[in-house]
């Protein structure tokens, strides 16, 4: 008997993407990006706002620590929100609302109402990091988490880059209302990109089943999980959860001295003028993308060798942790180059660490906890950071020198790499 003609014809076949979860964390990529020059403008514009608004350091201060005391109340609150809502929405809610903020930041003119923008803008940034490392939990097997994370986290730096020079630019052409009000802009538009192309691995329309395959098998020693949420609560019962906030509470305030306060630090005490602070003051930040990447890369490539997944991670964050005594060096440096690229030696350090940092959570924790645990985390480090606002505040208006800040900024890795050695003596997966 004689087929029909369409039982011998064969099924069309749908539009599928090889590597889609390297596109995936080029998403990642972009939402960090936009991150971090909406976080950053402000630095960029503080000697002019300064002048201009006639703050005191401590006003300063006050403007840092607004978006810091934020981003620790909403770091936990997001991290649920986002294994409440799902990935794809709730990082676009997140994005909108921090885009916002940015712009809104144009409507400010005294330092309350800069510091009411900042709260909101921490509000919306505080989702960026627990979506991002839920997403990668969900797309990639754990050997390749590392270098996911250190690749979307080089956004942060790169994010860095071109806030330098674009806020410039915006700034002497259209004004600093303008700076705030393009860079909150771009927000928007990677919102649409990710609700466009975002999706859960098993229900993507672009990805292949050998993908799939991989993205979906646990692996030998990483369960599934369950599949209820877990409390706050029961979080806390687990001292690896502890460890990781440590270490976030500890190093975290290093990388916000840096962001927020490089820009007065290059023109108060080496001397620069805005142009020249504006091409140098990216400096840092260039190093710390290859860092990121580097550092991500070097557990993973360990792991490849045979080391075993504690060794490794722990191995790759000591080599970090032991550069960041570079900044001490470079406080007290004759030359604003030499000193320059000793600081960008430890923001270099102080990224691949955090990409390794990050990591541990997936290593440790079920996909379903998170982006609770990383909101956790992140409320810790985003506390450190209001602390280190405050001191550096005090520090500058009362010491006029920079110093001090340096010599804490110097320590804290190697002493928050003992703590997480402590209560995290072995990383590997909880058990069921």
């Amino acid at each position: 008997m004689p087929t029909s003609p369409q039982a011998d014809s064969p099924s069309p076949r749908h539009f599928t993407l090889p590597h889609l979860r390297w596109w995936i964390c080029g998403l990642l990529f972009v939402g960090s990006t936009v991150n971090y020059i909406d976080r950053g403008t402000i630095a960029i514009l503080a000697p002019h706002l300064g002048k201009l608004f006639n703050w005191s350091e401590s006003d300063y201060g006050w403007i840092v620590f607004a978006f810091q005391i934020s981003y620790a109340i909403m770091m936990p609150l997001s991290g649920s929100i986002i294994d409440w809502l799902g990935t794809r929405t709730g990082y676009a809610l997140a994005m909108a609302l921090w885009s916002v903020a940015a712009a809104a930041h144009a409507l400010a003119r005294g330092v309350l109402w800069f510091s009411v923008a900042r709260f909101l803008l921490g509000t919306g940034e505080a989702g960026n990091f627990p979506a991002s490392i839920k997403a990668v939990a969900e797309w990639f097997p754990r050997k390749e988490r590392a270098l996911a994370t250190g690749i979307f986290n080089s956004g942060t730096n790169i994010g860095a880059v071109i806030a330098y020079p674009l806020v410039g630019w915006l700034l002497a052409a259209f004004g600093w209302q303008m700076a705030f009000i393009a860079t909150g802009g771009l927000g928007l538009v990677a919102v649409v990109l990710w609700y466009a192309l975002y999706g859960a691995p098993h229900t993507h329309p672009w990805i292949t089943p050998s993908e799939l395959a991989d993205v979906e098998d646990p692996g030998p020693s990483e369960s599934p999980g369950p599949k209820e949420r877990i409390s706050w609560l029961r979080i806390f019962s687990y001292r690896q959860a502890w460890g990781f906030a440590a270490g976030k509470f500890m190093t975290d305030a290093v990388w916000w001295f840096y962001l927020f306060w490089l820009p007065k630090y290059l023109t108060q005490a080496r001397g620069m003028s805005m142009t020249t602070m504006e091409a140098a003051g990216s400096v840092p930040f260039i190093t710390a993308m290859v860092g990121s990447v580097a550092g991500g890369w070097l557990s993973g490539a360990l792991v490849a060798r045979g080391w075993n997944l504690s060794r490794a991670r722990k191995t790759a964050m000591a080599a970090c942790a032991f550069c960041m005594p570079a900044g001490i060096v470079a406080v007290y440096a004759h030359s604003p180059w030499t000193a320059l690229a000793l600081i960008s030696l430890a923001t270099s350090a102080h990224q691949g660490w955090s990409a390794n940092l990050f990591t541990l959570v997936s290593d440790i924790f079920p996909k379903q906890y998170v982006g609770s645990v990383v909101g956790i985390g992140g409320a810790a480090g985003a506390l450190g950071g209001a602390i280190f606002a405050r001191v550096a505040g005090h520090t500058l208006q009362f010491l006029h020198g920079y110093a001090p800040l340096f010599i804490i900024a110097g320590i804290l890795h190697p002493l928050a790499l003992a703590v997480i050695h402590l209560l995290i003596p072995r990383i590997e997966p909880l058990e069921s």
